[in-house]
């Protein structure tokens, strides 16, 4: 080979040396998915809402709905759930259906060192026992019950299905708590509850952001997820409001129906206002745009929003405008309820939801065991 040859072959050998160092120095700038990782494993009945105390403490929650578990609300210590706060509370008693748990949909930890559980008294979606659905409170020192709200027919309909709920303790004497309706057959809706007097109203009830969208039609694991009975036809599983979140000043409530794509805010003053018109307050809503289908949500420090992507084994995070995917793996078996921990942590049940026997011809496709599964983010809770 010539001088000239070899002098040739050097430059285009140093040509592609740049080109790609060049490439690898793009791809290592653009964000990587956040590792998932797994913190602990359920043998037994299908878990939905986890929370996550500021002490780190855990709690877990099992809604009746067919799998027959032990209690409806645990905490995990060490890998394993016991019944919280104990198992005589977690004994439901038609009889008593105001002082005993039934069938727990969500819990939530406070900054003031409470759990509040979220009580639908609906298992199986059927109507809700009277004078079940309720709020109730946990002092996290002492471990003992310390305020139960029960939430009467006017805003608990025989449709009602309370499914999460998120506490703002600057408003009013004791805090407001606000719920999601997530109705398969009636008006879905957002239920604000006053600490203090246990007073709740009904808004958004019937409201288009709050129903489910009529176009919706989930895909999971490349398959329509569909109501399919076992002997019956198949037919669209139409859920209403269900993941809900709170901005860090209090100031605007995020929600989104289970059978919809879309987020939606609207500001909470309007929400609590007492006389508002109806009109006005589904006005005042915005329409944030697509943010793929989610079943919880949850909001940082920073303001950042979080949503499941059950449709994609992904968890999506809006920031400065944009909605990004942090996580995507396939462990993420439909993300149900998110908690942000003061370790800077999102945490998430994978629970499988999607392969109930309601949605097979009554065959449980589901695997055994579920998951609580957490990524970094680097943030605290809102």
């Amino acid at each position: 080979m010539t001088r000239r040859s070899l002098l040739r072959s050097a430059l285009r050998a140093s040509a592609i040396t740049l080109v790609a160092t060049a490439a690898i120095g793009a791809f290592a700038r653009r964000p990587s998915p956040s590792q998932v990782e797994r913190v602990a494993t359920f043998g037994d009945a299908m878990p939905t809402g986890v929370t996550v105390a500021a002490n780190g403490r855990i709690f877990v929650n099992y809604p009746q709905w067919g799998d027959n578990p032990r209690f409806t609300v645990g905490e995990l210590k060490n890998g394993v759930v016991t019944a919280y706060p104990d198992q005589a509370i977690n004994q439901a008693d038609p009889a008593r259906p105001g002082e005993t748990l039934i069938s727990v949909q969500s819990v939530v930890a406070d900054s003031a060192n409470r759990l509040w559980i979220l009580d639908t008294a609906a298992p199986n979606f059927a109507a809700p026992l009277a004078g079940g659905a309720k709020l109730v409170a946990v002092d996290l020192a002492r471990d003992r019950v310390v305020q139960t709200i029960v939430l009467g027919p006017d805003v608990v309909l025989p449709t009602t299905y309370l499914n999460d709920v998120r506490f703002d303790l600057r408003q009013g004497i004791a805090g407001v708590a606000y719920i999601t309706d997530s109705s398969v057959t009636g008006p879905g809706a957002i239920i604000v509850v006053d600490l203090a007097s246990g007073a709740a109203v009904r808004r958004l009830s019937g409201d288009a952001t709050t129903m489910p969208d009529p176009a919706f039609a989930p895909v999971v694991e490349g398959k329509p997820v569909m109501t399919r009975p076992a002997d019956g036809p198949a037919k669209p599983w139409k859920v209403a409001a269900d993941g809900i979140a709170l901005s860090p000043d209090g100031a605007t409530l995020y929600y989104s129906p289970l059978s919809s794509r879309h987020l939606y805010a609207v500001p909470t003053a309007l929400l609590r206002d007492p006389v508002i018109d109806p009109a006005k307050l589904s006005a005042a809503v915005r329409d944030l745009g697509l943010k793929g289908a989610s079943d919880g949500l949850a909001v940082d420090s920073r303001g950042h929003i979080y949503g499941g992507d059950y449709e994609h084994n992904a968890i999506r995070r809006l920031a400065d405008g944009k909605w990004e995917t942090i996580a995507q793996d396939r462990r993420i078996l439909w993300p149900d309820t998110l908690s942000i921990g003061t370790d800077g942590y999102l945490y998430f049940t994978a629970n499988q939801l999607h392969r109930q026997p309601g949605f097979h011809k009554g065959k449980d496709l589901r695997r055994k065991p579920y998951e609580l599964l957490r990524i970094k983010i680097d943030a605290g809770p809102a």
